[in-house]
């Protein structure tokens, strides 16, 4: 029985490429000004001051050094906390001005008709910040889809997508055993820390994004599925 499936994000229930030609992109080109007109505000303010804390603040210290660093970590697509939390910020009010939309697969769409059908709760996993998740599926091509997920996880509320704990930490809080939680991914190495953790697994390979699957190896079942649709269909309700 699958009481709760939990999905990743980039790559599984929304494409890679508009995560890295929209998202980031749109959030870099705006973090200077953002600490600029929002750095005395607590919640930015808490964001660098983590990002000083991380960096062994130093006398030279300054809000412009923080900026430096989040641009940084976001060249290099580094899953830290305090750069996805400005990322979902700022995301946030592009997302309330118009000037960005979410996106999702339309077998994503799909799949969640047919568990919320069987009864099946569905939650996010994903370094992007809960946050951020929220956003992307409130402003989806195919509307507010917010109604269709029972929660969110991110490395802030659960740990990272490759311990094996942050699995288990999850499967707790959704009240489900971890042999009845259902974890989809594209990516091997979050699933072998799932299965490790005792969560069921599913290999989600899709022709659009084949860089990231070219080089993995992996032996999960349903390593042959192409998208969610078939992960929804395999799983009893």
């Amino acid at each position: 029985m699958t009481a709760a499936v939990v999905l990743d994000v980039e790559g599984t229930t929304s494409a890679t490429s508009h995560v890295y030609t929209e998202l980031f992109p749109y959030a870099r080109s705006r973090m200077a000004e953002w600490v600029s007109r929002h750095g005395h505000e607590p919640q930015t303010r808490a964001i660098l001051d983590e990002v000083g804390r991380r960096c062994g603040r130093s006398a030279q210290w300054d809000d412009r050094a923080a900026v430096r660093t989040l641009m940084a970590w976001s060249d290099e697509d580094a899953k830290i906390a305090p750069l996805k939390s400005l990322q979902g910020l700022i995301w946030r009010q592009g997302y309330a001005s118009g000037e960005l939309s979410g996106h999702i697969y339309a077998d994503t769409l799909l799949a969640l008709r047919s568990w919320l059908d069987r009864g099946t709760s569905v939650y996010l996993y994903s370094s992007g910040s809960v946050q951020a998740q929220r956003d992307l599926f409130a402003h989806t091509q195919f509307g507010d889809l917010r109604d269709r997920l029972s929660g969110y996880f991110d490395t802030t509320s659960a740990g990272g997508k490759h311990c094996p704990d942050s699995y288990r930490i999850i499967a707790r809080r959704v009240g489900a055993v971890e042999g009845q939680v259902l974890f989809a991914s594209d990516c091997v190495k979050e699933l072998d820390s799932a299965r490790s953790a005792g969560l069921r697994t599913a290999w989600v390979k899709r022709p659009e994004e084949t860089s990231r699957a070219a080089s993995a190896q992996g032996t999960h079942p349903h390593a042959l599925y192409r998208n969610l649709i078939a992960v929804a269909e395999a799983q009893p309700g």
